[in-house]
């Protein structure tokens, strides 16, 4: 069995390799001319020559070193090796596709690995435009790393008056609707909300402290993997959805629209709705 550590060491390599596709970003123009974009089908969902790029180079990079690793990913979906080694790999090669279309710097290349009773061992969210590569293994906390510096991430300060909510909005207009009207109710006891495009990365910013909580519901595992193990690494209190994983198929769109996925100090897990 491999341990956490190691498998911590190839996914920094793989988000690494991802990210270094998406820094070869040129400033075309805010409307993204160049970038190869096309809707993959609701209005908004976005899919740019990068993000294809980025995922085979981080999938290239995983199977140099554990081709017996099953990969789950956004742009090519499942790939299932002849040996299985009953580890599986969840890639996001750019969270924020939009934004990085329009050249807002809140985009990552997000990588995570579960074991065999599907539990996350390890996870890198690598932000290039940021400067920022987040990551975790299980057991062993969490770490930001930029501008030379490690930093071990410890959550949002208890307590503190202020408190900031991030969030999200579907891409289906029926549910995008339906939460537009629960976000009222959503935001009592909180000041301000945020949302920046990003779940991985909305999730890295509760790790880092900057955020008091994360919640949305309607998204991929691919999404939330690598994030969600950062921000429970990191102390906070986080609630994955329970979603069909993407080697049985994956979720219905039903069900993958109704589930959320939660994380924040621990005094506001009462929060979210269940």
């Amino acid at each position: 069995m491999t341990d956490a550590k190691e498998l911590l060491e190839v996914a920094k390599r793989a988000a690494a390799a991802g990210a270094a596709v998406l820094a070869q970003r040129s400033a075309t123009g805010t409307g993204g001319d160049g970038l190869e974009t096309s809707n993959k089908g609701e209005a908004g969902d976005w899919v740019t020559a990068f993000d294809v790029a980025a995922e085979n180079a981080v999938r290239e990079a995983i199977m140099s070193e554990r081709p017996n690793d099953a990969i789950t990913g956004e742009e090519h979906g499942t790939t299932r090796p002849e040996q299985p080694s009953g580890y599986r790999w969840s890639i996001d090669p750019l969270d924020g596709t939009t934004n990085f279309i329009r050249n807002i710097v809140y985009y990552a290349t997000s990588v995570a690995v579960a074991d065999s009773d599907g539990v996350w061992q390890a996870g890198v969210v690598h932000a290039p435009a940021l400067g920022r590569i987040y990551s975790a293994a299980r057991g062993l906390g969490a770490w930001m790393d930029a501008g030379g510096e490690t930093t071990t991430l410890a959550g949002p300060v208890p307590g503190r008056t202020g408190l900031i909510l991030a969030t999200g909005f579907s891409y289906d207009p029926a549910t995008r609707a339906s939460q537009s009207e629960g976000l009222a109710a959503l935001m009592e006891g909180f000041a301000d909300v945020r949302r920046l495009g990003s779940a991985a990365l909305d999730l890295c910013l509760v790790a880092d402290g900057t955020f008091d909580a994360y919640g949305e519901r309607g998204l991929n595992e691919h999404d939330f993997a690598a994030g969600a193990l950062i921000a429970e690494e990191a102390g906070c209190w986080v609630r994955r959805p329970r979603l069909e994983s993407p080697l049985d198929g994956g979720p219905s769109t039903e069900d993958r629209l109704a589930a959320w996925m939660c994380a924040g100090a621990l005094e506001l897990s009462g929060k979210f709705p269940l």
